[in-house]
């Protein structure tokens, strides 16, 4: 197997993941690129991020794409359910980098094939030596057996634990101002929308790349 390339939250920052992109020398016929999730929110350029994905997985077989808890509360606020979670915690960017590249005059300028991309993401990706998640895991409880409200949410309970997950976990959501590197987890959300920098992890190497 190859290299892993692990990318932390972008949060509609295209202006820091193209050119981290270009700093990575994945090779995508023997490396995998995975994404941790929160492509939207609080950033200017939401859609323009889930393009370049888009494209990039059409383009690449070997990305992996994760569902973040922003992800979450898109679905939520598309579906009725939560109207107001998703507008306060950053919702409102993304809807407006959407209407400015749209013609709809409707409630929901989203195209199908961006709703299909957010339908399609998957909560966690294992490797022989690792686990990918957006948020963490809560200890001492199976992978399998994970709620996944803990996996786009957790915060404290997983990163303040020594619980042996069985692998090295490799996590977002929550910012740090440099990678968090811990004997059974890394962070790799290092607040990108916050005006700090957008990290990439070579695994297994451990060796980061950031804008």
């Amino acid at each position: 197997m190859g290299r892993i390339f692990a990318v932390g939250d972008i949060h509609g920052c295209l202006d820091k993941l193209v050119p981290l992109m270009g700093m990575i020398d994945i090779d995508f016929k023997r490396d995998t690129l995975v994404f941790i999730g929160d492509y939207i929110d609080r950033g200017p350029d939401s859609k323009e991020v889930v393009d370049y994905l888009i494209d990039l997985t059409r383009r690449q077989t070997s990305v992996v794409l994760l569902k973040g808890n922003h992800e979450l509360m898109l679905q939520a606020y598309l579906s009725g359910t939560d109207r107001y979670g998703f507008l306060a915690n950053g919702g409102r960017a993304t809807m407006d980098s959407y209407y400015k590249d749209s013609d709809h005059s409707g409630s929901n300028p989203i195209p199908g094939t961006h709703l299909d991309f957010f339908d399609s993401l998957r909560l966690y990706y294992v490797t022989d030596k690792y686990i990918f998640v957006h948020a963490g895991l809560k200890p001492n409880i199976p992978l399998e057996k994970q709620e996944e409200w803990d996996m786009l949410w957790i915060r404290d309970e997983f990163i303040s634990s020594d619980f042996d997950f069985g692998k090295c976990v490799i996590f977002g959501h929550t910012p740090f101002r440099e990678p968090l590197v811990l004997d059974n987890k890394i962070g790799i959300d290092t607040g990108a929308v916050y005006g700090n920098k957008l990290t990439c992890v070579e695994l297994p190497a451990v060796r980061f790349y950031s804008v």
